[in-house]
């Protein structure tokens, strides 16, 4: 890296709050120096990048205040994906999460149309990033990486999530399951990006911060980052990730520490 651009880089991550100090982070590096950068960073863009504080507050409204079915909600959603997936079949993931939404208010007694589970939802389109992601986005962006995002979102969903939330141009593709058809963490869905962006699974790394993304990436052959938000965990049956973070941050500090 020139010296300009080092300077560059380093003055985008003191102004993001990254400098260039040691983190908290677990990486894999300590144990091998030689660990040399991927070549293409995919990103979960639902919790990874973006608070579901919005989200939580519309569906507990609609579950009468019980906001504490938040995660119930998001994991029934994930489960059909994964039945319409071993089904052989496929729903966008917002017409499975106002079916998701349906079955857990049903539980609960109450009685909520298809109609009102959509709307109920809509906010998902319109979240904010967590404070520090722009930042370190941007620095890694600086840094040479390449960034793509990764998601069960439809493509015209993550289209207007990033665009919300000002991270549109940072990536450099926006990939959705949507086009094969089958959701994450099927293995096919890593395969069929990394030939996407034509590179090895070995060349890529997935950042994201729900444990059953990143064990499919790694039993696929990818890398992996964790992101280690509140209430989530590495899945202890996984592969080890090389790198895990409670916030993108650090994620991006010790990924522009790696050597090229």
């Amino acid at each position: 890296m020139n010296k300009n651009r080092r300077e560059f880089m380093e003055k985008a991550l003191k102004a993001g709050g990254i400098g260039m100090l040691a983190s908290t982070h677990t990486l894999a590096q300590d144990e091998n120096p030689q660990m040399a950068r991927p070549k293409v960073l995919f990103f979960d863009v639902n919790e990874t990048l973006l608070d579901l504080n919005d989200i939580k507050k519309s569906v507990g409204k609609a579950l009468q205040g019980k906001t504490e079915l938040l995660p119930l909600w998001f994991t029934t959603m994930l489960q059909y994906s994964l039945v319409e997936t071993v089904g052989n079949r496929y729903h966008d993931f917002g017409t499975i999460g106002a079916a998701a939404l349906q079955m857990v208010a049903a539980n609960q007694g109450i009685a909520l149309s298809d109609a009102q589970a959509k709307e109920a939802i809509k906010p998902i389109l319109s979240l904010s990033p967590y404070p520090e992601v722009k930042a370190a986005l941007e620095a890694l962006k600086i840094a040479g990486y390449t960034l793509v995002s990764l998601t069960n979102s439809s493509s015209k969903g993550v289209e207007a999530q990033l665009s919300h939330a000002g991270l549109s141009h940072v990536f450099d593709k926006q990939l959705s399951i949507e086009e094969i058809g089958k959701y994450k963490p099927h293995a096919d869905v890593y395969n069929w990006a990394a030939r996407k962006m034509g590179v090895a699974p070995s060349d890529c790394l997935l950042v994201a911060a729900h444990g059953w993304d990143v064990a499919g990436a790694l039993w696929a052959g990818w890398r992996a980052a964790f992101v280690s938000r509140p209430g989530q965990q590495i899945y202890p049956l996984a592969p080890a990730t090389e790198i895990t973070a409670p916030n993108l941050k650090e994620i991006a500090h010790a990924l522009i520490s790696l050597p090229k």
